[in-house]
């Protein structure tokens, strides 16, 4: 057989079971999303590197990935109609230029800038949704991967969310650090309906998206997650719920916004 053959071959076997690994994680639920429905796939078109989070609005999509061969960490604006990138952002702060999952509140998103390694530092920046200039630092010793916030409140998890640590707002101060309910790595996190919705990975492909009642912190449902046909599982990296409509970006780029419905439940 010539080497050409060989790589064909190599190459549809690899496939093959890259195919059947994806499948084989899907077969324990019906659902790429349990209790939720497929709606549609907006590819965007622009540069990411390793994805982390993704919030959005009406009219945009903020995500933001970290250029591990370089070192440095950015925040990324696209339209939301075409995916189109609009601008970016470079958040790298010296030894931290890991940005993990993003959170809108108002005019601005708040994202954790981190060290690439667990019980390090990071800084929780407050980025002006219009001008991208930076309106406010918070600096923890402690690596920090995911933020949400609403009102007064400002939740932080730690490395693969072991972690929550609890922020009031207007003071900047923490106020309580709670142990993750869960035993799934939450990578992206929001506050929404009176709930913290947290969503990540069990095993490399499977994972949970879990409602967490606040500010008891009591873990209140689990829904199950597969895998996209890139054998990446959907809850990997980021996300966002807007009502009932749930919004997953798992991939690096080319990265595709994955769009469900929530099923007959208030999330």
């Amino acid at each position: 057989m010539t080497r050409k053959k060989l790589r064909t071959t190599f190459t549809a076997l690899s496939l093959l079971l890259l195919g059947l690994t994806a499948a084989t994680a899907q077969q324990e639920i019906s659902e790429p999303i349990q209790n939720a429905r497929f709606v549609d796939i907006l590819p965007l078109d622009g540069e990411l590197f390793h994805v982390q989070g993704v919030d959005l609005d009406s009219r945009h999509i903020w995500v933001t990935s970290v250029d591990l061969a370089n070192h440095k960490g950015y925040l990324h604006e696209f339209d939301r109609r075409s995916g189109a990138l609009l601008r970016r952002l470079e958040l790298t702060d010296g030894p931290r230029y890991h940005p993990g999952g993003i959170s809108l509140n108002g005019g601005s998103i708040w994202v954790a800038v981190a060290e690439m390694s667990p019980n390090s530092s990071a800084t929780l920046e407050e980025i002006d949704t219009n001008t991208f200039r930076i309106r406010r630092r918070i600096h923890v010793a402690d690596h920090l991967g995911c933020v949400a916030v609403s009102g007064t409140t400002l939740i932080a998890g730690n490395w693969d969310s072991q972690l929550f640590r609890i922020f009031d707002l207007p003071s900047g101060k923490q106020v309580r650090i709670v142990p993750n309910p869960s035993a799934t790595a939450y990578q992206d996190i929001k506050l929404v309906g009176g709930q913290l919705v947290a969503s990540g990975v069990v095993t490399p492909l499977s994972g949970t998206i879990d409602w967490i009642d606040w500010p008891s912190m009591k873990l209140a449902r689990t829904e199950r997650t597969g895998v996209t046909d890139r054998a990446r599982a959907y809850t990997g990296e980021g996300m966002a719920l807007k009502g009932r409509d749930l919004f997953l970006l798992p991939e690096d780029g080319p990265s595709r916004l994955f769009h469900f419905r929530l099923k007959d439940q208030e999330a």
